[in-house]
């Protein structure tokens, strides 16, 4: 909700919806026992309740039902261009052109195998292949297609199964919470910090950091300043991966910070040391000696983050090089020109033709083409050949595609430069950057993460953004403001400009900010992911989820009888963490007449809420991100009833059904039972202490690939528990059949050694225990797929010779070497037409001869062994993507289950952290990584 909006009285705060005599329709202040009566008699109670589970998948037995919004409520689908015309390729697969939530997320190197599609970045909600909302009436897919409903040893349906768990699940979280509030009875007490956590404005410039102010209704009073510098700050509601430390109790027993140090020193001391080590190999090793924040106490408790700061500054994007004077944009059939700064403008639009998820969406256009226009104004507009004004009224006379073709064949060039050519660009330019990525904290060298400003362009936004399209400036040096220490050179403007300002700001984490022209949201350069401080900021959430563990059982307890309290105010206030805690939704804010229309719990309004009685809720709306969140969920009946009294006539379309209460009045009130708790710290603490409580039941034993599904069920358990869900991808029946062919293809081979083996021992056949069938053709294959299959195992030969020329010639060619002629290629590929010969004569005799060198039955049956292990291997990994196929595994895994858990089950198991956690995630948690043993407890 908008800080403006905050301490104003229940009665006047604004609403978009139905309105009596120009108020919103409202609930009564309070609820009379006679209704709540009246209504239990009137429900017929539920067959079977699965409250935290959803059911979005399952069977719904047909019954009486809200009615659902018409086709003319619901959102438009977007139209084809105006003017008819579409430039996507037929065979594009690009993601550079991609709206954000439509991107495949990609490691440093390589794009992510297609097997591990896990990304959070998915979203929760149905939507097809090319982005479009699935209509209001369609059903999203029913339970047997996704396989999540039923498992193989029982009729029972799984989310019945994992309802029962997560009961059994909260009542050891209570008796446990119990348990440590009396141990920690029994203990010495400490005296408590009087200033509780918080972790709101630490990373914050300077301009948006003031003194609170007298308090109103137990609200703080903002001025009218505050009320409109907060409102430019862009609103984050990720898990506070931005935000700097902030005073919060250890859940450690502090220790000795001299001992520590200590500790340390002797740990340098003690390493042996090779002769031929120098002292200035032993300094620089001392220089080096890693640093384990997470055992200092001292760190983060104080709101200093830093003593000393050094950097380089910001990279700023190219200047922008004007088109060749034979492409122009092309205006009602006439080709025109533009001033340099129009002419980009047109290039932002004409480059990105290709991304019809974009550029045929009418809002996109409309925004593009104001901006457009007012460019135009600005620069003198558009002139024909003979240099007359041209006046640019109309959209669809626009005609972009000659910008188009001379990018797209830009954008082809560089893809078909050599190899060689491509290192020798990207080593250029990691020199120059090179300054860039790093900073000195405090002595201490650390990482940027996003030190490039963001070049100019057309915003897209994601999901449904009321904005898409508008035109985002170039950021000058002009409105960067650098944060950096006193004592530290301050980083050269770019010639011919300077900075905005130099702070020296000692509370934030940030070494540079700026304002966006879009959304008038402050954009910051942060350290990376693998700082220290970014660890920090990680360690403390799960540390404030893991101290929730000892207050859980309480608030459980006071919400439940909550929900039937005479007061409107605390039972929509009970409903709503109870919705927050079983369902993981977000708490949610009101938007302002600007900002995407999306909505969480509290700001939940009429038409977002469908009951379906006895005690089955539809949620449909807008939610982070502007991505469609909808879900069926079954409820506690008392739930049910009041979302009932809650919608109430003659509350309408438009009225919320949460009017009595707000984000910032829900976590005052959970900050009672816990310094710092808000309503987003439920869902890592209900993601995290599910899978402590299955890692300590597990008991994980097999080959690799089967401790790696025993630990992607129980993550799998914990998504679908916490609700991270997401759509089945398009490509995914591509995948499986793929899978399904390299299964088929093991078990090809395993029959031709089996042939190779007779082809040694004829009389193998009856000899062996086995029998003859051993000695068969698997059902799955046939004469058929067979030779499709040899067709392609000799093209894949063809292209890997092929390839291996290619790139052996580049390395002749770098190194000054004469390349190979074609007649080299052609001797190469003789090895592939060998194959195709040899496929020819097994089809024809039915006989395979033994292959390799010196073969034997024994070698042969070790062949076989090998086989049948990648087989099983890769038979667990297809039912492992066939299980998780609607199940947002990276969600739950990256940013909800404490890190220190996966670290623990890869300890206990024995099983690599590099199977779980990539790269770039095990530099993000290598806090977590060198932190805990296998006995270590969430």
């Amino acid at each position: 909700m908008s800080s403006s909006d905050d301490d104003v009285p229940l009665a006047g705060r604004k609403s978009n919806g139905a309105q009596s005599n120009g108020h919103p329709h409202r609930s009564a202040d309070t609820i009379p026992r006679s209704l709540d009566k009246a209504m239990d008699a009137a429900n017929k109670p539920a067959k079977h309740a699965a409250p935290g589970i959803s059911i979005r998948n399952g069977p719904v037995e047909d019954m009486d039902i809200d009615q659902q919004p018409g086709p003319n409520s619901k959102r438009k689908g977007r139209a084809s261009m105006s003017n008819g015309v579409s430039y996507k390729d037929a065979s594009d697969d690009s993601e550079e052109d991609k709206p954000l939530s439509k991107r495949r997320r990609m490691s440093k190197g390589n794009a992510r195998d297609a097997s591990s599609s896990d990304s959070d970045e998915v979203p929760l909600v149905t939507k097809n292949a090319r982005g479009k909302a699935v209509a209001a009436g369609k059903k999203p897919p029913n339970i047997k297609q996704t396989s999540i409903g039923e498992s193989e040893d029982s009729e029972v349906p799984l989310q019945e199964k994992l309802a029962k768990e997560k009961a059994v699940i909260e009542q050891r979280a209570a008796k446990e919470a119990k348990a440590i509030r009396k141990d920690e009875a029994k203990a010495p007490t400490k005296k408590r910090s009087k200033k509780p956590d918080s972790d709101d404005d630490d990373d914050e410039p300077l301009v948006k950091k003031k003194s609170l102010k007298a308090q109103t209704n137990g609200v703080s009073k903002a001025t009218p300043k505050q009320v409109k510098v907060t409102k430019a700050v862009k609103k984050e509601d990720s898990d506070d991966d931005n935000k700097p430390l902030t005073k919060s109790s250890s859940a450690r027993k502090p220790k000795d910070t001299k001992s520590i140090q200590s500790k340390v020193k002797t740990e340098v001391k003690g390493k042996s040391l090779k002769k031929e080590d120098t002292e200035q190999d032993q300094e620089a090793e001392d220089e080096e000696e890693e640093y384990r924040w997470w055992e200092d106490p001292t760190k983060g408790d104080g709101t200093t983050k830093w003593t000393t700061l050094e950097h380089a500054g910001v990279v700023f994007p190219p200047p922008y090089e004007p088109l060749p004077r034979n492409v122009k944009l092309s205006y009602d059939g006439k080709p025109v020109t533009l001033a340099p700064e129009a002419e980009e403008v047109a290039t932002f639009f004409g480059s990105m033709l290709n991304s019809t998820h974009n550029v045929e969406n009418p809002t996109f256009q409309k925004n593009f083409f104001a901006d457009f226009q007012e460019i135009l104004k600005k620069t003198g507009g558009a002139k024909d050949r003979d240099g007359s004004k041209v006046e640019i009224k109309e959209f669809v006379k626009c005609d972009f595609k000659p910008i188009f073709e001379y990018f797209d064949a830009q954008r082809a060039e560089k893809k078909a430069l050599p190899a060689a050519e491509k290192k020798k660009l990207k080593a250029e330019k990691d020199a120059v950057e090179a300054p860039f990525m790093y900073c000195m904290w405090d002595g201490r060298k650390q990482k940027v993460g996003n030190f490039r400003v963001e070049p100019p362009g057309l915003f897209r936004g994601r999901g449904e953004h009321p904005k898409t399209g508008r035109v985002k400036a170039r950021v000058k040096p002009e409105q960067i403001t650098i944060n950096i220490g006193k004592e530290a050179k301050v980083p050269a403007a770019p010639e011919g400009h300077r900075w905005k300002e130099v702070k020296h700001d000692q509370e934030g984490t940030w070494l540079a900010m700026w304002q966006e022209n879009i959304n008038n949201a402050y954009k910051y350069v942060m350290l990376a992911a693998n700082s220290d401080v970014k660890g920090q900021s990680d360690y403390k959430k799960f540390e404030k989820a893991r101290e929730l563990k000892k207050h859980i059982d309480r608030i459980r307890e006071d919400y439940t009888l909550e929900l039937k309290d005479e007061v409107m105010a605390n039972r929509q206030r009970a409903t709503a963490v109870y919705l927050i805690d079983k369902f993981a939704l977000r708490a949610g804010n009101e938007k302002g007449d600007e900002e995407a229309d999306t909505v969480g719990c509290c700001s939940l309004k009429f038409e977002h809420v469908t009951l379906k009685p006895p005690n089955t809720v539809i949620f449909d709306f807008l939610g982070k991100d502007s991505i469609r969140f909808y879900d069926e969920v079954e409820v506690d009946m008392q739930v049910f009833k009041n979302l009932k009294i809650f919608k109430k006539a003659p509350k309408a379309d438009g009225d919320e059904i949460f009017d009595r209460l707000t984000t910032g009045s829900l976590n005052k009130h959970l900050s009672n039972y816990m310094p710092g708790l808000t309503a987003k710290v439920f869902r890592t603490y209900n993601a995290s202490y599910t899978m402590s409580t299955l890692l300590r039941d597990m008991k994980s034993e097999g080959s690799m690939a089967e401790k790696i599904k025993d630990y992607n069920d129980a993550n799998r358990k914990v998504a679908i528990i916490c609700n991270h869900k997401r759509t089945v991808t398009a490509g995914h029946g591509a995948q499986m059949e793929k899978l399904g062919d390299r299964i088929k293809g093991l078990k090809y081979q395993k029959w031709r050694v089996k042939q190779m083996m007779l082809e040694l021992e004829p009389k193998l056949k009856k000899k062996d225990k086995r029998g003859a069938q051993f000695y068969e053709l698997d059902e799955d294959l046939d004469q058929e797929w067979i030779k499709e299959h040899q067709t392609y195992l000799v093209e894949e030969q063809r292209q890997k010779i092929e390839k291996k020329f290619a790139k052996d010639n580049e390395k002749r060619k770098a190194e000054g070497e004469k390349e190979m002629k074609h007649k080299e290629l052609e001797e190469r590929l003789e090895v592939a037409d060998e194959l195709a010969q040899k496929f020819k004569r097994e089809n024809k005799s039915g006989k395979v001869a033994a292959e390799g060198r010196g073969p034997t039955v024994e070698k042969l049956e070790q062949q076989l062994d090998k086989l049948d292990q990648r087989i099983s291997n890769m038979s667990f990994q297809a039912e492992d993507k066939e299980n998780n196929k609607e199940v947002a595994l990276g969600t739950s895994k990256i940013n909800y289950i404490d890190p220190r858990l996966t670290v623990v089950f890869s300890k206990k198991f024995n099983v690599p952290i590099e199977k779980f956690f990539s790269k770039t995630l095990r530099e993000k948690f290598d806090w977590a990584v060198k932190s805990v043993d296998e006995d270590w407890e969430f």
